[in-house]
């Protein structure tokens, strides 16, 4: 034992705190032992500690008669003064990295490429393209085929059966982390190593000194970060499968990490790993609640995720501020290392109470980010891509606070930061930092909205040869043009497609900056769902299945990802005609068809219906007849050529949202839940 026995000096003798450590008795116990009886010697220590406890004042004049009642003022500011320095060192070291990196980025590319290849020359997947210990660029654009995860599907299912020969890394594989991308309706499974563990912390860190050349004095107090982990199941091979953010969580590298002013957070980790999406929810709120005035960030991975708690606050302030009133916590929070956790920095201030019920019971929500958190500089959210669709709520709760995309990551692989952080949304860009993998670009190009890469391959086909050569490594891409990003990883994929869509913005040194466009043949998203024509087109299709019997069919439809509401959820405007104008279509078959969409839709939109509760329920929107004709006229009257009009199967624009539910006959909703369970369908016979 190293910590110390404490006790309190005589009155009289005008001595405050003592302390006596285990060793320094242990040390008398040693020097007087051999002058003692075996019984007096195991007594001893006993004895000393006694009359050390009871009767010795144990004041050395040196120690206590400086130690003050207060804190002592100058070493409460040596102390602060050595903090400062030392974040300001690791500040600088952190932009120099950046700096040199960015300054070679092709020197760091080369290098990063043949660390990869050396490091993998056994391994089966680079044999059997003939890439036989190579590790330069040439023989590896050469011999390496361009691929979609359709085409390693069938290594990784190998992998996640239990094979450990090294099929496309040296190292092992120590887990899956699930993608938020489907394939066959079932998140891709990305295999990573415990050493991009140290990558992705390594990105993490650059973040803050990034920031803190805009927004300085962010040490001083804490952030609010809404954060949860989601649920993970174990491939028939018994690997953990699981998002990457829920493996960093569970990782020592998040749970264990040392103290630092820049990863301060309001929330205890037992509350950001608890399962229960409302116990955490509910716990980090009240935490961040009861810490009000120290908060000087507040964030969640998504703006959605941060929406939702806010409208959790919304549904649940009188609750709270009953906790925060009598220093009690709402029995519902069953969870006990939660409640233990939160009890360490919790105790009863009616007047926070008193406070944040008069905010919350006000009429207008609007600016309560700033009305309850005052001190709070900037909202930390991902607001680009289809996350853009709710900087008008977030400006709203917030007063128009600047919202910050810091960082650019996949499951794949992290990627860049962003170095101009308190950019507009619409102008964010990222900086692909070279060590995290090694980089190439497609060419694509988009006309009115549709992506055509060079070649659009079919989902189980790579480029073919001479396609290979139009591929841009990272320090050749123009400005202004638009790419699909290319990654070879560490961890086992080689001219792997992510599917991103980015379009050079402009260099950080020798590094390209990147705005994110979109991810390629997404058409709906509320959270981390996507949905693309094909999947949306199929669930429609059998849904339709169910009005056949009242001899109705679809004549068109269309989609809308709806949040004005929260959580948001798909709308599908529909027009349908009858075959008999007698006929009636009960309203349970459109409810019907409401949730045999959702079940036809891939695992993480299901996921987000059932575990999550990020998407609410599918709804359907009867519209009458001739709208779709009526949405043509719009679009010709816009400019559009009737000669290469056709329905869009999603609509953004606001116009355009208007006149189809200017034309909304009825609505129906999907009665229930979809079916969802953790893992792949084939596994949970295994599982």
């Amino acid at each position: 034992c190293t910590s110390g026995l404490h006790y309190t000096c005589p009155k009289k003798k005008k001595k405050k705190w003592g302390y006596i450590t285990p060793t320094f008795i242990f040390s008398i116990y040693i020097s007087l032992s051999p002058l003692l009886s075996s019984t007096a010697s195991t007594l001893l220590p006993l004895l000393l500690c006694i009359s050390f406890s009871l009767f010795v004042p144990l004041c050395f004049a040196s120690h206590t008669e400086t130690m003050p009642e207060a804190p002592n003022k100058n070493l409460t500011a040596e102390k602060d003064s050595v903090v400062e320095n030392c974040i300001e060192e690791k500040n600088k070291k952190a932009l120099q990295f950046i700096e040199d990196v960015t300054s070679n980025a092709d020197e760091v590319q080369k290098r990063v490429l043949a660390e990869i290849l050396s490091r993998n020359a056994g391994v089966e997947y680079l044999r059997r393209h003939g890439l036989n210990g190579e590790t330069d660029r040439q023989s590896f654009k050469k011999l390496m085929p361009v691929v979609t995860y359709e085409d390693l599907q069938p290594d990784i299912d190998r992998i996640a059966n239990g094979d450990t020969s090294p099929i496309l890394c040296s190292q092992t594989i120590s887990e899956f982390l699930t993608s938020s991308g489907t394939s066959g309706g079932e998140r891709k499974l990305m295999p990573t190593i415990e050493e991009e563990l140290e990558r992705r912390s390594l990105l993490y860190s650059l973040l803050m000194p990034v920031m803190n050349q805009f927004v300085p004095g962010l040490d001083k107090g804490k952030g609010m970060y809404f954060l949860f982990i989601k649920s993970e199941a174990k491939t028939p091979g018994g690997l953990l499968a699981r998002p990457v953010l829920t493996s960093y969580y569970k990782s020592s590298y998040f749970k264990d990490r040392p103290f630092d002013p820049y990863t301060n957070y309001t929330s205890p980790n037992e509350t950001i790993l608890c399962s229960d999406s409302y116990q955490s929810m509910y716990s980090q709120l009240l935490c961040g609640l009861i810490q009000n005035t120290e908060v000087l960030r507040v964030g969640a991975v998504f703006a959605s995720g941060f929406i939702r708690a806010i409208r959790f606050l919304e549904k649940n302030w009188p609750f709270l501020c009953n906790d925060i009133r009598t220093g009690t916590i709402d029995a519902r929070i069953t969870d006990l290392s939660v409640r233990e956790s939160v009890m360490k920095i919790f105790e009863a201030s009616p007047c926070l109470a008193d406070f944040i019920e008069a905010e919350c019971s006000r009429e207008s929500w609007k600016g309560i980010i700033t009305r309850l958190w005052p001190n709070t500089k900037y909202i930390d959210v991902i607001v680009t891509g289809t996350m853009s669709q709710y900087i008008q709520t977030l400006d709203y709760y917030s007063n128009g606070l600047p919202l910050v995309c810091t960082m650019y990551a996949s499951s794949e692989c992290y990627f860049g930061v962003n170095m101009r952080p308190l950019s507009k949304p619409s102008e964010v860009s990222y900086t692909l930092i070279p060590t995290m993998a090694y980089f190439e670009f497609l060419p694509v190009n988009r006309k009115n909205g549709v992506i055509n890469t060079l070649s659009e391959p079919s989902s189980d086909s790579a480029l073919n040869p001479d396609e290979h050569n139009k591929l841009v490594d990272l320090v050749d891409v123009k400005l202004g043009h638009e790419y699909e990003l290319v990654a070879t990883t560490y961890a086992g994929l080689y001219r792997y497609r992510v599917g991103d869509i980015l379009q050079v913005a402009g260099f950080k040194n020798k590094a390209p900056q990147f705005n994110f466009i979109c991810r390629k043949n997404v058409v709906l998203s509320i959270d981390s769902d996507k949905t693309d024509e094909v999947e949306l087109q199929n669930a429609v299709k059998n849904a339709a299945n169910h009005l056949s019997p009242f001899e109705a069919s679809i004549v068109e439809y269309t989609s809308y990802a709806d949040t004005s509401s929260i959580p948001g959820h798909y709308v599908l405007y529909w027009e349908v005609e009858l075959s008999n104008s007698d006929a009636l279509v009960p309203p349970s078959v459109f409810e019907d068809c409401c949730l045999t969409i959702e079940e036809s839709l891939n695992s993480v939109y299901r996921q987000g219906r059932v575990s999550d509760k990020s998407i609410g329920p599918l709804e359907i929107k009867m519209v009458e007849s001739g709208t779709f004709d009526k949405l043509m006229d719009y679009a010709l009257s816009n400019g559009a050529s009737i000669n290469q009009y056709k329905t869009p199967r999603c609509v953004k624009y606001a116009p355009i949202v208007e006149l189809l539910n200017s034309r909304v006959v009825s609505k129906y909703f999907s009665p229930k839940c979809p079916k969802w369970a953790p893992g792949h369908k084939q596994w949970c016979t295994n599982n």
